[in-house]
This record gives C-alpha cells, structure tokens and sequence, in this order.
C-alpha cells in the first residue's frame, strides 16, 4: 500500500493521562475518544517504566484493533515490533526514521514491514525537512498556537509554518498545540493534512461527543 493510503485519517489523538478529566482511566478516555471515531492513536507516557507501557500498549493494540484504528507508540521501537503496532513516533533527540526502518525491516514480522509508518515532531522548517530526508512518512509540526503542553518548545510558530513547510516537503503535516476548534478551520485552510490533539480531546467532560466536534470539523 502506498503511504497515502495508509495515511487515512486527519485526527491524530496523542495521549497524556494526566491530562484526562472526570477520574478516568487512560484505557476508558481513549476507548471514549474512538467511541467517537478516531483512527489514529499515539501512545505517549513517557514517564511510565518499560514493563508498564508494554502493558499499556497491549491494551491500546486491543482497543485500536476493537475500533479498526492505527497504534503508533512514542519513541519506543521495540515496544511498537513487540505489541504490532502500526508505527512509531519520533522526537527531535529519538534514533533517526531511517534507523528505525531498519530495524523493523530487520524483524521478523515481515508482512508488518511495508505498512509500519514513521512519524517524526517538527518544530521548524528545518526540522521538517531533515524528516522528510531521513525517511519519515508524516510530520506533526508546532506548538501552531500557545499551549502549556508545548511551552518548552518555545513560541507559538503561528499559522504561515503550515503553509511554508507544505512548500517544502511532500509528506503530510499534522498541525499541532493549542489547537481549538475556532481555529480548525483556518489551519486546514493554511494546507495541514490534519491535525494532532491532547488534551484538547482528552480533557473535554465528554471525549466521545468533542471527537465528533472535532472530525466534522475536519470533514
């Protein structure tokens, strides 16, 4: 399959289970936010041991699978071979895309090679590019507005990043950071592919309805 096909979804949830409001657990809010129809879910605990996000990620694999939606895991490559998953997530400081689909290559799982995808955080032009170089099959790019989640990536990169980085690379970009739903309209409008949600999903009082705000709006 080509990545364009793989790549079929515009909403990309990403978890922090601190964010999550009404003492849900993680497993609950996300299986809420699928409820509601998200197709792409990263796994992003960075704080959890191994053995407790391998523990995690199964459950994800369960749910996403229970709801036909891809599983990326956060940065850990050998977590995402071992529960299956349908890609990684890459940050500035992770091993390179063209590292990572070595290894999987190098797997045994072998029908899973051609479909595991690649996603890498931008925080620039620059970065944007040098993902795209090294092999990643999709971007999120900001903080795009203010958000206490992204603060120490600095300054809100404002809406013109979408559209100047489009001109540059050719893999999709996921705006990402402060992200509202009076501000959906003008980001997809500046060229995202789509666009990348925390808390915006997870710490609404009703997960499954805002997904569903949120996807019309995508629409």
């Amino acid at each position: 399959m080509k990545r364009d096909e793989l790549i079929d979804f515009k909403l990309y949830l990403i978890t922090d289970r601190k964010l999550v409001t009404r003492h849900l657990s993680l497993v609950t809010a996300v299986e809420e936010a699928l409820k509601g129809g998200v197709k792409a879910l990263q796994l992003r605990e960075k704080d959890l041991g191994t053995r407790e996000l391998l523990d995690m990620a199964y459950k994800m694999r369960e749910l996403t699978d229970k709801y036909g939606a891809k599983l990326f895991i956060n940065d850990r490559v050998d977590i995402a071979l071992s529960v299956e998953a349908d890609g990684v997530h890459l940050g500035q400081k992770s091993i390179p895309p063209h590292a990572v689909r070595k290894a999987v290559n190098a797997s045994r799982i072998t029908h899973h090679a051609s479909r595991f995808l690649i996603g890498v955080s931008a925080h620039s032009i620059e970065e944007a590019k040098q993902a795209e170089k090294e092999g990643a099959d999709f971007i999120t790019l900001g903080p795009v507005y203010k958000t206490p989640s992204k603060l120490k990536y600095g300054q809100p990169l404002g809406v013109d990043i979408i559209r100047k980085t489009k001109a540059e690379i050719s893999i999709p970009v996921f705006a990402i950071g402060g992200l509202k739903q009076d501000r959906i309209k003008e980001v997809m409008d500046a060229g995202a592919d789509g666009i990348a949600l925390i808390s915006g999903i997870l710490g609404a009082e009703n997960i499954k309805e805002k997904t569903r705000e949120f996807l019309e709006l995508l629409k």
